[in-house]
């Protein structure tokens, strides 16, 4: 059944990608949406502040359609192998879907493997506010690099999951040079 329900999902994601204009990502220099959320990691769950994070460091804050999904679940594997470029760079990352808490919390531990943070988006108040949506239904996969000030630094979206974690990474990179 999990498997039907991911196959519809993103067959909805592709066909709204094709038919629908899609809303622009924030532009580069924009003031990052400051939110608070439920956040997991490791099964674990706490409260998250955008405004906290940002006075450690830069956020990568990547939005995606559906936990456990196949896309989903490759790209969540993607940032958990590379935490420990992210986190020598200064970097929080936050996986953020319109899952509830209890999924996140499950798929924390599962699929991203303990090694950083997703946060629950109900209603997808968030994504919105970032530009992130699909058909009123979904996240769409869109990466953003915020920078310390708050500001956009990157942003990049494309439903296939291969390429946000490098791209994300370079554009830390650029951030610290």
């Amino acid at each position: 059944m999990r498997l039907l329900l991911g196959f519809v999902i993103v067959l909805a994601i592709c066909i709204a990608a094709v038919v629908l204009p899609a809303r622009a990502q924030l532009p580069l220099k924009a003031a990052a949406p400051e939110f608070t959320a439920q956040v997991a990691q490791g099964g674990s769950v706490s409260s998250f502040s955008l405004a906290a994070a940002l006075e450690r460091g830069p956020v990568v804050l990547y939005f995606f359609p559906k936990a456990f999904t196949s896309g989903c679940t490759a790209e969540a594997h993607d940032f958990a192998d590379h935490i420990a470029e992210y986190k020598a760079l200064g970097a929080t990352v936050v996986g953020v879907s319109g899952d509830s808490i209890e999924t996140q919390e499950k798929f924390s531990t599962q699929e991203c493997r303990s090694k950083f943070l997703v946060a629950a988006d109900p209603g997808l108040k968030i994504a919105k506010s970032y530009n992130a949506v699909v058909m009123g239904l979904f996240a769409n996969r869109t990466s953003y690099v915020i920078a310390p000030d708050g500001t956009i630094a990157y942003a990049y979206t494309s439903l296939d999951p291969d390429k946000h974690v490098a791209n994300t990474l370079a554009a830390l990179r650029k951030l610290k040079n």
